[in-house]
């Protein structure tokens, strides 16, 4: 039980290859630990020190205790499938609707009994939809009752899986951070412990999926350009090329040589190259039409992946934001810039946008760079309590389920990273 509060049950590696975020522990203490717990008494002392000292790990915890109540209360039951419940229905199934809405603490307990889809059970059914990711309409459609009608038990298996992510990855989370939540569509940054900015966000569609990972975020370009990449170019940008000769110059992009030099486009065959054998490189210039909007954060990694502006802002109304081809766009730019600039020298909200409004490319170096961790979190408690369930996009969920439910194989190597003798001490388990 310790080792798995501490490291986890299953392994990351073993689910994603990329995984950058490895802990270990450099020495026998914490198994020593666990032979004094237990000759003193103590070790439910010690269990709960091994847990993830996080606000989020607690409120999964409660969330998983909640849910696990209502399977002991027979969880709920379906509301039958049929037409649209809106406002003005009436019917056993708003009554089936209103059973299911009171059972999770979506609408009071009062006037259960009615069998009349009212403003009450519209404010219920948006309540349920916003934390479920869906759109807020308060109409209970086919969506809205396909989630409605997931089990008691996969909703449980759903927060056991994110309690495993949350053993993975929250140990040794700093006080000033990044998190970008996959699934979530969201971003926030917190400082010294605290919020002081979120954003929705656009991720990677299922095809082009944004990677996990940890990195340090280094530095901001400003009024960046965008060198179209190999596999945008092959799936997107030649069949548009093709298809419409003015689309380059209508997007602002450009056709350069390796030197930088420019090509006219009516001088390629656009027909004999694809994204590997193209011989030039498509250039887009700053500016509103640019991909990467106005501002890019950059940290080092091995996907070619970033935060950055965009000027597809309409996107961020949708419930379900996996629209990009795995950077992840932000909704709220200039505000976290602004705050990472805060500790350079010079810099505030005025010469930012100065910045910007030049139309000229600039790189800014931070002072204090920024710990950002690309996490898949599929059910996640927000900043006021509520238990919010995201859809398995990635389809990423079972794998843990499946490997929580398995048996354990104790991974010697978690332990130890610079002992081998004492890795020796552990056995061959």
């Amino acid at each position: 039980l310790g080792y798995h509060l501490s490291f986890g049950k299953v392994d990351p590696e073993a689910l994603d290859t990329n995984w950058n975020m490895v802990r270990y522990i450099d020495n026998l203490d914490e198994l020593l630990l666990l032979g004094q717990a237990i000759d003193s008494g103590q070790v439910s002392c010690l269990i709960e020190r091994l847990r993830p000292q996080s606000t989020d790990y607690d409120q999964l915890r409660t969330a998983l205790a909640r849910y696990r109540t209502y399977q002991l209360l027979g969880g709920w039951q379906p509301v039958p499938d049929g037409k649209t419940l809106e406002t003005g229905s009436t019917g056993d199934r708003v009554l089936a609707l209103r059973a299911r809405l009171i059972m999770t603490g979506d609408l009071a307990t009062q006037d259960m009994f009615l069998p009349v889809f009212d403003d009450a059970v519209a404010a219920g059914v948006q309540r349920f939809q916003r934390r479920h990711g869906l759109l807020d309409d308060g109409r209970a459609g086919r969506k809205t009752l396909r989630e409605m009608n997931v089990p008691v038990e996969t909703r449980i298996d759903q927060i056991r899986a994110n309690l495993e992510r949350a053993r993975w990855v929250l140990h040794d989370l700093p006080d000033t951070y990044i998190m970008v939540d996959i699934a979530g569509f969201h971003a926030r940054y917190v400082r010294d412990n605290k919020l002081v900015w979120e954003s929705r966000a656009q991720v990677g569609r299922p095809a082009r999926e944004s990677p996990v990972f940890r990195s340090k975020l280094k530095y901001l370009d400003i009024n960046p350009t965008w060198t179209v990449p190999p596999t945008i170019l092959d799936e997107d940008l030649l069949p548009e090329v093709r298809a419409n000769p003015g689309y380059l110059a209508v997007r602002d992009m450009e056709v350069v040589d390796y030197s930088g030099n420019p090509v006219d486009p009516a001088s390629i065959d656009w027909y004999a190259y694809n994204g590997r054998n193209f011989p030039y490189l498509i250039r887009q210039q700053p500016g509103p039409k640019n991909a990467l909007g106005r501002i890019k954060f950059m940290f080092p990694n091995r996907h070619s992946v970033y935060l950055h502006d965009t000027p597809s802002k309409s996107l961020f109304d949708k419930p379900e934001r996996a629209f990009s081809s795995g950077c992840v766009r932000i909704e709220r730019p200039y505000d976290l810039a602004e705050l990472l600039l805060a500790n350079n020298s010079g810099w505030n909200r005025e010469r930012l946008l100065k910045t910007v409004d030049s139309y000229r490319s600039k790189t800014v170096n931070l002072a204090e760079p920024v710990t950002i961790i690309m996490l898949y979190w599929t059910v996640a408690v927000d900043k006021n309590g509520e238990v919010r369930f995201s859809r398995d996009i990635y389809e990423r969920d079972a794998p843990i389920i499946s490997g929580l439910n398995d048996g354990f194989s104790f991974r010697a190597r978690d332990i130890i990273r610079h002992a081998p003798e004492q890795t020796a001490l552990l056995g061959n388990n």
